[in-house]
């Protein structure tokens, strides 16, 4: 039986192998999304039930990692030297000429390949399997990021071959998952990207894998290594070798023979380098035999066989003629720069973004300035600095009230971007509904972004209210929905009204309102009206409410249209009253735990909800107000500051103990 399963697992990983290469290294699928989730739902079925049988490179592995507390340094086997650089054709003949001599006119060529503009990463593999993974670091000392880089589809997770080998190449975001992460920033309120080197670099360096994994990070090589050596005899080689082992190698590369196939394969390049899917500043020369490497050798910094030629910055100069503001979908307000139109590297542009108030401000540009702009890295071009201060300039002013919708504008303290505070405001009413119908706030299961655009573009939603209203024969209308999913979309709705008052109170968007902050304020005061009409100074009652988050509520219940939102869900029926949980009198009161590792049957949420029901807190931070630090596997900086301030360490069964005293 087991032999069986066996066979089966093998032949399901092979496949999915094989799909993920042709998807992510080829760009050339053969079976679409659906067929590929298939296959992997029915790997992840027998996995789950023969877990014996799971392996580090079985492609359900990718995204299992847990988060973690902060990132080993280690040492690369041999240095990643950073390249010296040529600005410009002449620059790049002096290298030339200073290659020849030392090769004394013998034969020679270069290996020339796109210098993407991401981030270095070298890639252990050892029996075949993938291993480690290290930043470049300083050069010498990385930063481990094994986990992060296991959620990269271009990495495979086993080789040809039982080959111990390291693989040396650029971590990349495309220009498309770069706008695509930056809008999820904006609706999230949080600070964008300036540029997908920086986005990358971010991706690969957070602390849980799965959000890596969320951002669709590539991973083109360059450099193969096999016992701290180059593993082929010329650069070229080392290139077809790692195509071959299913890596990505750039498809635009070249072996040039004389410098001025270089020069030509540079300037190519650099005219259409927006014709490519991913950011490049340059293309990287190198002399392809390594035996000519060795004899050309390093200075202190940087190897003499190899070069970055750069590519000139994509800068115009042209003047601001007005600022104007959109309205995101999480209501920040965004300034964006109007020009009178200029070309920049071969694009015309007529607006760049100025992010927020703050930007202008450290800029001190005007309307009437002619200003610096730039597109060197940037999907979205910026302007850098003001040339020359307009004749009859003047400032700019964020509106008081949203151009869209008129709601009232606020921007809390600390914080860059000022936003629409109405829920309801045109302009963020799709992302309303979407978060209103997310797991763990309202939990309106169907409610996805196709089907709220429907929804909304339709005219069937105009405010969140309005889905409580929804029929089963205007459900039917829409494109790809069946009576069946109709049904159960309207049931999902009719169930939500039963969500407790923590829930309504997080799904109503408030700024800095989530979760937890919703559960304390509906303990505090039970019920949503006497919320809505608190003070700023009452509102502090609650735990973990300070003056930033009271001011918050405040300002969200004193705009009409949220209290006009409000009264239209009670008429809903939803809960606006709450039975408080006990503060005092649980088996836990009066006790402050922090959670750190794994534990070995609960989860984080899972035993933090327990602690609670049982009228204990859970903190995020040990500090001397700590009770206990409760500790499972890969622990991390958390113990050690436990232990630092002398809290008591429990584990897992210690903690249920205590919960059925």
């Amino acid at each position: 039986m087991t032999s069986s399963v066996q066979q089966k697992i093998d032949h399901l990983r092979e496949q999915l192998r094989h799909h993920e290469y042709l998807y992510y290294v080829l760009d050339a699928p053969e079976i679409s999304d659906a067929e590929y989730d298939a296959i992997m739902r029915d790997l992840q079925a027998l996995e789950q039930k023969h877990p014996e049988l799971i392996t580090p490179d079985s492609p359900s592995q990718r995204v299992g990692g847990k988060p973690r507390e902060g990132f080993v340094k280690v040492r690369h086997s041999t240095p990643m030297l950073s390249l010296d650089n040529a600005m410009g054709e002449g620059e790049l003949r002096d290298f030339d000429r200073r290659v020849r001599g030392f090769l004394k006119n013998e034969p020679y060529a270069y290996a020339a390949e796109l210098k993407l503009d991401g981030l270095s990463m070298a890639v252990h593999y050892r029996d075949g399997k993938f291993a480690q993974a290290i930043t470049r670091g300083d050069g010498v000392t990385g930063e481990e990021v094994t986990e992060n880089a296991r959620t990269i589809r271009s990495i495979p997770l086993r080789i040809k071959g039982q080959r111990d080998i390291e693989v040396r190449g650029e971590v990349v975001l495309t220009r498309k998952g770069f706008e695509k992460l930056n809008a999820e920033c904006a609706a999230a309120g949080l600070r964008q990207f300036a540029n997908p080197r920086n986005a990358a670099a971010g991706s690969l360096r957070v602390l849980d894998p799965s959000i890596t994994a969320s951002r669709q990070l590539d991973f083109f090589t360059y450099f193969l290594f096999e016992r701290g050596a180059p593993a082929c005899p010329s650069q070229w080689e080392s290139l077809e070798t790692l195509k071959d082992l299913g890596f990505k190698v750039s498809l635009h590369r070249k072996r040039c023979q004389t410098i001025d196939d270089l020069v030509a394969f540079c300037n190519h390049w650099e005219e259409r380098r927006e014709s490519l899917g991913f950011e490049i500043d340059g293309v990287v020369a190198k002399v392809d035999s390594v035996e000519q490497q060795e004899r050309l050798g390093w200075t202190a910094r940087a190897p003499r066989w190899a070069i970055a030629y750069k590519f000139a910055a994509r800068q115009a100069e042209t003047v601001l003629e007005d600022i104007t503001v959109n309205v995101g979908r999480t209501g920040t307000l965004t300034p964006t720069a109007m020009l009178q139109p200029v070309n920049v590297g071969g694009v015309t542009v007529s607006r760049a973004t100025l992010h927020n108030e703050d930007e202008i401000d450290r800029l001190g540009v005007e309307i009437g300035d002619t200003v610096l702009l730039e597109r060197a890295g940037d999907v979205i071009p910026h302007v850098v600095r003001v040339v020359k201060p307009g004749e009859h300039r003047r400032k700019f002013k964020m509106p008081s009230h949203c151009p869209v919708c008129g709601g009232e504008i606020v921007r809390a303290e600390g914080e860059a971007a000022s936003r629409c505070i109405n829920t309801n405001c045109p302009a963020r009413l799709k992302e309303s509904i979407l978060h209103f119908a997310g797991r763990g706030v309202m939990d309106i299961d169907g409610l996805g972004d196709a089907l709220v655009n429907q929804l909304v573009d339709h005219g069937l939603v105009r405010n969140i209210a309005d889905l409580y209203r929804l029929t089963r024969e205007q459900l039917i209308e829409l494109e790809r929905m069946g009576k069946k999913s109709a049904e159960k979309l309207v049931s999902n709705i009719d169930a939500s009204r039963k969500q407790p008052l923590p829930r309504v109170l997080s799904a109503l968007g408030i700024p800095f309102v989530g979760e937890r902050t919703a559960q304390f304020l509906a303990d505090a005061f039970g019920d949503l009206d006497a919320i809505a009409g608190a003070s700023e100074g009452e509102l502090q009652r609650a735990e973990e409410v300070g003056p930033k988050v009271a001011r918050s509520i405040a300002r969200f219940f004193h705009e009409k249209r949220n209290r006009d939102l409000v009264e239209s869900l009670r008429a809903e029926g939803l809960q606006f009253k709450y039975e408080r949980r006990p503060a005092e009198g649980g088996k836990l009161a009066g006790l402050t735990f922090v959670l750190t590792g794994t534990l070995p049957s609960l989860t984080r949420e899972e035993a933090k909800e327990r602690i609670e029901k049982a009228g204990g807190k859970v903190a995020g931070s040990v500090s001397r107000k700590t009770n206990y630090v409760v500790a499972g596997e890969e622990a991390g900086s958390k113990l050690g500051k436990a232990n630092e301030l002398g809290v008591a360490v429990i584990d897992e069964a210690k903690l249920v103990d205590m919960l059925k005293a």
